[in-house]
């Protein structure tokens, strides 16, 4: 009796370890796929933004460095943004290779219900929406805020290239060069400057000039020329041989303010008109009184609702993607209800931007929004239920 026992209980464990390593096998396939489209799209979406990003070097004047630093920083945005369409390709893509290749049958044969398979799919959604949630949250703005900060911090270290004949150059604040020729030993002829980055406007114009840049500094030497000097009650004029114009104080043209995306959360909670949750999060967080008080509330509801709410579609596109298991290959209408699945998850996706943009013009649409991915991910998981144990 206890040998038989003995067996009945090495073939259960057998029988569950076997169950853990199919599925085990299933997540690593979607995971290494949905790493592989990632890591693909992610990659082309990247260079065709960071071919828009060249105007910081062919424009306004910053160096390829933080060219490369802004372009870096700027990934984990790219990925936030196309993330649920990816996961939506891994799923696809996993279950109609399993289909095709007649693997999906081991799980049947093994004795799990298609139900208990299509809910460990759910399961695997709802941890990716954790991770969307965390990334739009947290890393997504934190290194957009660093994108920022890696222009701010940099100067017009590519501003020579930017000098061409007969030219004007305004990429930095209050200041305007016109140069006419450059000679084929550099220097620069016909020089005229327009400074207004001070309270008295200065016009200099030098017949010659010399661009000299160091560690530090950035110097424009202009030889024999004249500065006018403007104020509300007097011009002054005086010639000169040599003087030294520091380019180095300058700043770029480019916007430098942090932008609602590259707000921390924690920033724009704070930014609500509710006192409740205001004092929990300065219990959490030490007080912040760098909240924009021109921020639209609309604006701000809406990059919180992207942040925080917009990441719950996911698990309804998992649940729309487990009905690719309710027909089999051999039937008929296979290839158009593989095509209709998939249309109907873009139209999903389509309708979780749009429904965004409208979400906060009143609290009606606020309400609906919020109701629409409980009730889609209701009526979808029901529904698939349902042809299931009638499948």
């Amino acid at each position: 009796m206890l040998r038989i026992l003995n067996e009945w209980y090495i073939f259960v464990n057998e029988y569950i370890s076997m169950k853990k390593l199919i599925f085990r096998k299933l997540y690593s396939d979607i995971l290494l796929t949905f790493l592989v489209f990632c890591f693909v799209i992610g990659t082309i979406v990247w260079i065709l933004q960071a071919v828009n990003y060249l105007d910081f070097v062919t424009q306004d004047g910053h160096g390829l460095k933080t060219y490369f630093l802004f372009s870096i920083y700027n990934f984990p945005k790219i990925i936030n943004r196309i993330l649920p369409f990816i996961f939506f390709l891994a799923i696809f893509y996993t279950l109609i290779t399993y289909e095709q290749k007649n693997e999906l049958v081991i799980f049947w044969s093994n004795g799990i219900s298609k139900i208990k398979f299509s809910r460990m799919i759910i399961n695997f959604a709802l941890f990716l929406t954790i991770f969307q949630i965390l990334l739009s949250s947290i890393f997504s703005p934190m290194f957009q805020n660093k994108a920022r900060l890696s222009l701010k911090n940099s100067n017009i270290d590519y501003f020579s290239a930017l000098i061409k004949n007969g030219k004007f150059v305004n990429i930095v604040d209050g200041l305007t060069i016109f140069i006419k020729s450059k000679n084929v030993n550099g220097n620069y002829e016909n020089i005229f400057i327009d400074d207004s980055s001070k309270v008295n406007n200065r016009t200099i114009y030098a017949k010659n000039g010399l661009i000299i840049q160091t560690n530090n500094s950035k110097i424009f030497k202009l030889y024999n020329g004249k500065v006018i000097n403007k104020d509300k009650e007097q011009i002054n004029i005086f010639e000169f041989e040599q003087i030294d114009f520091n380019l180095s104080n300058f700043k770029s043209n480019t916007i430098l303010v942090p932008k609602i995306q590259e707000t921390s959360t924690i920033n724009l909670l704070k930014c609500l008109n509710n006192n409740f949750l205001k004092k929990i999060i300065n219990i959490l967080v030490p007080k912040n009184n760098k909240c924009e008080n021109d921020l639209k509330k609309k604006i701000l509801y809406e990059e919180l609702l992207k942040r925080l709410y917009k990441p719950l579609y996911i698990p309804i596109i998992s649940i729309i993607c487990c009905y690719l298991i309710i027909l089999p290959k051999s039937n008929y209408n296979y290839k158009v209800y593989v095509k209709i699945i998939f249309l109907i998850v873009i139209l999903l996706l389509i309708i979780s931007e749009s429904a965004l943009r409208y979400s906060t013009n009143s609290y009606y649409s606020l309400l609906i929004y919020f109701t629409l991915p409980w009730l889609f991910s209701t009526i979808a998981y029901f529904k698939l239920k349902k042809n299931l144990n009638n499948a």
